[in-house]
């Protein structure tokens, strides 16, 4: 395993980390499952800021504080809707975990957690998807000091166990 990247099961609301990272929609405005989860978390001054960003295109990602959460940071970034796989989704799935690494080490961000980014209401195939994941954020780690730990918090015990099994795989 990688020693700098952990799994864990559980609420990435009460996450002790840096940042967290929200799998936001382009407005930014919240919405269902983790977004939602982040906004009711934060409090209603993280829909405040966010209305003055003025949302977000899929890929990219935007940062407030934390408000009411015991991150300093969310990091907000927008991933792909699965469309089958052949509409660019897994580089636009890529580029929101890279562009939110950047935007974690920009901040220095010593510590940062991510949900399963797209692999909800989005659709995006979660074995598919963990593997961008781990990936990216692994080739990420080599290039970087900075974050000097990422956690990937798993909402469930099916999605932790497909997380072990690919950062066995893509760390050995």
């Amino acid at each position: 395993m990688h020693a700098r990247i952990h799994i864990e099961q559980g609420d990435i609301t009460l996450q002790q980390v840096d940042a967290i990272v929200n799998a936001a929609n382009s407005s930014l405005l919240g919405g269902g499952g983790v977004d939602g989860a982040i906004h009711r978390a934060a409090g209603p001054e993280l829909l405040e800021a966010c209305r003055e960003i003025g949302g977000c295109p899929t890929g990219e990602a935007r940062i407030t504080y934390g408000y009411n959460l015991a991150a300093t940071y969310v990091i907000h970034t927008v991933g792909p809707i699965w469309g089958g796989g052949d509409q660019g989704e897994d580089a636009l799935l890529a580029s929101a975990y890279r562009n939110s690494l950047e935007l974690a080490r920009d901040h220095e961000a010593a510590s940062v957690a991510f949900p399963a980014i797209s692999t909800g209401a989005y659709g995006f195939p979660l074995e598919r998807a963990t593997r961008i994941a781990i990936a990216e954020t692994l080739a990420f780690l080599d290039d970087n000091a900075l974050p000097e730990t990422v956690t990937f918090v798993c909402f469930d015990e099916a999605t932790r166990e497909v997380y072990e099994s690919v950062l066995g795989d893509l760390s050995a």
